[in-house]
């Protein structure tokens, strides 16, 4: 490993022999080679900048492939899924929700129609979320919503009471009007595709995939402790809940 050489020692190799021991691309005089990253980089010098902040890192890119009425994917988001996310800063994990899971997609005299595991309200129930997803737009908005109605009694009756808890801003007469529609049918279609595209395809619900892989293992780490999965797969500086966590695994999904 070559040494470290201090800003000053470059500074006077630099007023003394410009261009010796700088990239050719620098064309920064040397007192600002630390002043940024983006400099530091031109001028090949980010070793000698230890002031420098870290780059920032990617998030984990979480995917929950689930069913509004299966008991394990209810429980997996409500109390492993939700206050993880709660847990962690913004710039940690990324959350995709998929309500469909075991549902089938058939087409009836040109028109789409889906069959769900546990019936017409489950299939409601997804279309519902899948809704209100598309109308709050934001992540931060619409998954209190989703999280209230998972916990809740019924998922299908109580998302009046639940908008008006976490989201009041959202027009409960506009979800009722995608879930009646083209458009709800639309995003069901979509989610029955990203579920049919699953590579390996799902076997159960939850189906959970990290950074666009599935794996028992990773399903297993998941289920066993979200946080610490997260925490030890993320690159960036982590924060101070990510000391250690350990939880109870969860009962097996609802298979197909």
């Amino acid at each position: 490993m070559a040494p470290t050489v201090p800003l000053a020692v470059l500074a006077l190799v630099a007023l003394v022999a410009p261009g010796v021991g700088v990239a050719p691309g620098c064309d920064y005089p040397a007192h600002r080679w630390c002043s940024s990253r983006d400099v530091a980089v031109a001028c090949q010098v980010e070793s000698r900048c230890p002031g420098l902040p870290r780059p920032a890192a990617a998030p984990v890119e979480l995917s929950l492939f689930y069913e509004s009425l299966c008991p394990a994917c209810r429980e997996f988001l409500v109390l492993k899924l939700f206050p993880t996310w709660l847990l962690l800063p913004e710039e940690m994990l990324n959350i995709t929700l998929v309500p469909y899971g075991n549902a089938q997609e058939r087409n009836v005299s040109g028109k789409l129609d889906f069959q769900c595991q546990h019936g017409p309200e489950e299939c409601l129930g997804n279309m519902m979320e899948a809704c209100l997803m598309h109308e709050a737009k934001n992540f931060s908005t619409y998954f209190p919503v989703i999280f209230c109605l998972e916990s809740g009694s019924s998922v299908t009756k109580n998302l009046e009471a639940c908008l008006q808890i976490y989201a009041p801003e959202v027009d409960s007469g506009r979800i009722s009007a995608c879930v009646q529609g083209d458009t709800g049918v639309a995003l069901m279609h979509h989610n029955a595709q990203l579920t049919e595209a699953l590579d390996p395809p799902h076997q159960y619900v939850p189906w959970i995939t990290i950074n666009g892989k599935h794996t028992d293992e990773l399903q297993a780490q998941a289920e066993a402790s979200l946080l610490g999965l997260v925490c030890h797969l993320y690159q960036g500086e982590k924060p101070e809940v990510c000391g250690g966590s350990k939880a109870p695994k969860f009962p097996s999904g609802c298979r197909r």
